[in-house]
C-alpha cells in the first residue's frame, strides 16, 4: 500500500492507520527524517520511500524501489494525497506558485498513477485520490488551490471511465477542514503572495483576505474532522468490495457537495460573495 505526501497531516495518519489495520504501508516522504520518524512511530509495518511526486526521475526511481521491495505481489493499493494549498487572491498568485500548485496535486498525482498502474494491475489493486471539498465549489482567495482540485477530480473521473474494464477502481475522498500543518504554510504563503504585488493592489484585498485567513483558520480549529477521520475513510474505500466513487469526510465536505448541485451560480456567488468585505 503506497501512500504519497505522508511526512505530515493526512498521509501521515494515513500511513499509521494502514500500518496499524495490518497493511504493509509504504510511506511516500520528502525527507529522510520524516520517513525515520514515521517508522518509530508506526505500529505495524511501514516503509517510508523518499521521492518528490513533481519529479519524473525521483518518481521513476521510487516505482523501481518499489517493485524491488514488493515483487511479484504488486499493490494492493495507491493512495495520492500528496498536495499544496496556494492561497491568496488570483490577482496577487506569482504564476511560480500557480504551477508549483498545479504540478503537485495534479501532474504530479497523474505521474505517481502512471508510473504505478502496473503494479496495481498486478495486485489487482486500486486508486484512491484524496483531494477536497474545494473540488465542489471555489470560494473566493482559495481559486488556486479550487482549480487544481477540480482538475484532481476531473482527473479521477476520467480514470475511474478508463479504468474500469481492468477492473481497477478508482475512488475520491473528500476531506472537509482538518487542522493540518498545512494551514501554517498557507498563511505564511499567502501574505507573502499579498505582498509581492503593487501597494495599490494590496489595499484592494488586504482587509478582507487577512479576516478571510482568521476565518479559515478558526474553522479548522473547531472542526470537529481529524486526520484520523479521514484515515479510516480511505481505509474504508480501499477495502469495501463495491467502493462508491466518493466519500466526503466532515459535513462541510457534505455540504458542498449538495450546494454546488442544488443551488444555481447567482445564489452561490451571494452566498459565498459575503466572504469578501468591500476594501477601505
Amino acid at each position: 500500500m503506497l501512500i504519497t505526501g505522508a511526512s505530515s497531516g493526512l498521509g501521515e495518519a494515513c500511513a499509521l492507520h494502514l500500518s496499524r489495520v495490518g497493511f504493509h504501508a509504504i510511506a511516500g516522504v520528502r525527507r529522510p527524517e520524516d520517513g525515520e520518524r514515521l517508522r518509530v512511530a508506526a505500529t505495524g509495518r511501514l516503509t517510508p520511500v523518499i521521492f518528490d511526486v513533481t519529479d519524473e526521475k525521483s518518481v521513476q526511481a521510487a516505482v523501481h524501489e518499489v517493485t524491488d521491495l514488493i515483487g511479484d505481489a504488486g499493490l494492493w493499493g495507491l493512495v495520492n494525497n500528496a498536495g499544496i494549498a496556494v492561497t491568496a487572491p488570483l490577482e496577487c498568485v506569482p504564476m511560480e506558485q500557480m504551477r508549483r500548485q498545479m504540478d503537485t496535486n495534479v501532474t504530479g498525482q497523474l505521474m505517481v498513477i502512471q508510473g504505478f498502474l502496473p503494479l496495481l494491475r498486478a495486485g489487482a489493486g486500486r486508486i484512491v485520490n484524496v483531494t477536497s471539498g474545494l473540488g465542489n465549489i471555489a470560494i473566493p482567495y482559495l481559486g488556486a488551490y479550487a482549480a487544481a482540485q477540480f482538475a484532481k477530480e476531473a482527473l479521477s473521473d476520467a480514470l475511474r471511465r478508463e479504468l474500469t474494464p481492468q477492473r481497477i477502481p478508482v475512488i475520491v475522498v473528500q476531506p472537509g477542514a482538518v487542522l493540518t500543518p498545512l494551514w501554517g504554510k498557507m498563511s505564511v504563503d499567502g501574505n507573502r503572495a499579498l505582498e509581492s504585488v503593487p501597494e495599490p493592489i494590496q489595499g484592494l484585498y488586504r482587509r478582507a483576505f487577512l479576516q478571510f485567513m482568521e476565518t479559515n483558520e478558526a474553522s479548522a480549529r473547531t472542526s470537529h474532522t481529524t486526520p484520523d477521520d479521514v484515515a479510516r475513510v480511505v481505509f474504508r474505500a480501499l477495502v469495501t468490495k463495491r467502493p462508491r466513487s466518493r466519500y466526503a469526510v466532515g459535513r462541510d465536505a457534505a455540504g458542498s457537495r449538495v450546494l454546488a448541485r442544488l443551488l444555481p451560480d447567482r445564489a452561490l456567488d451571494r452566498i459565498l460573495g459575503g466572504i469578501v468585505t468591500p476594501a477601505n
